[in-house]
């Protein structure tokens, strides 16, 4: 017996340790390095868009939130709704707005954008490799509005002021402070010990709220690292990940059973957990 037990822990360390990758080779700023432009392609470090050669009529307060260098003029005041038309979204005025959706939209849109704002360095091309099912390869819509239901963000995820995220319910059994999620019930933490959380929501009238930033590091498209007394119950080390997602996440994962990509959607949507419907299966890599 004792011999069972030990193959079983030495087969559970080596599964972990083939979840995790050795230090990236290339650099972890992956597609955000655009075409070689890195930092400054959305970053000015003075006189935000206008230093950065992008500036626009209107665009006078680009620079006031993180550097940002280039021109979010055509969003200022726009109206998109996401989720189905659930979710309506009044972008903020000027980059001046005291609001999470400023840098944590805004920015994003400003290059992501395929309606009002220009296209700036994007070529709406893939550089990560993906399933042959996943998509097609090179053309896969990063251009947000313009993904198969016309001008409109209507197939994409509920973003925006109005988005919150909520405790209690059908939802984890949290408890939340001014904005701040606490994983402290029975059933999330139970999830924090078996996968994670990883997401950063933005607050705003002490609610947390869903912005593109909420679920992607920017700054990070391949690689997540975990670390010793982090709020994740996963072995230290450093996973892999995939689309700038802030937690680990490879649907590249040649393993049927794994479910590593299922936990990240789960850290919002607790229904669909493992912990919430009575399974005792954790995180599978």
């Amino acid at each position: 017996m004792k011999r069972i037990l030990i193959a079983l822990f030495l087969f559970g360390t080596a599964s972990f340790a083939a979840a995790q990758i050795a230090r990236p080779t290339n650099d972890v700023l992956g597609a955000h390095l655009n075409y070689g432009r890195g930092c400054t392609a959305c970053h000015s470090p003075h006189s935000g868009a206008s230093g950065n050669g992008s500036a626009l009529s209107g665009a006078s307060t680009a620079g006031l939130a993180p550097l940002w260098g280039e021109s979010v003029s055509g969003l200022y005041g726009k109206t998109i709704t996401t989720g189905g038309g659930k979710f309506t979204e009044v972008l903020p005025a000027s980059m001046s707005a005291n609001t999470p959706d400023v840098s944590g939209m805004l920015t994003c849109l400003s290059c992501h954008d395929g309606n009002y704002a220009p296209r700036a360095m994007m070529k709406n091309t893939v550089y990560e490799k993906l399933p042959s099912t996943y998509a097609t390869a090179n053309a896969i819509p990063t251009l947000l509005g313009t993904s198969g239901a016309g001008s409109n963000y209507l197939n994409d995820h509920p973003m925006g002021l109005s988005a919150s995220i909520g405790c209690g319910g059908s939802n984890w059994d949290c408890a939340q402070t001014n904005g701040v999620i606490r994983m402290n019930g029975a059933r999330s933490s139970q999830f924090v010990t078996n996968y994670g959380f990883f997401i950063k929501p933005g607050v705003y009238n002490n609610s947390a709220v869903v912005v593109c930033t909420t679920c992607h590091d920017p700054h990070s498209m391949n690689v997540v690292t975990v670390s010793s007394g982090s709020n994740s119950g996963l072995p230290a080390g450093t996973y892999t990940t995939m689309f700038f997602l802030r937690a680990p996440y490879n649907p590249n994962d040649t393993n049927p059973l794994s479910n590593q990509t299922a936990q990240f959607c789960r850290q919002c949507h607790a229904d669909k957990s493992n912990e919430m419907n009575g399974s005792s299966a954790r995180t599978v890599f």
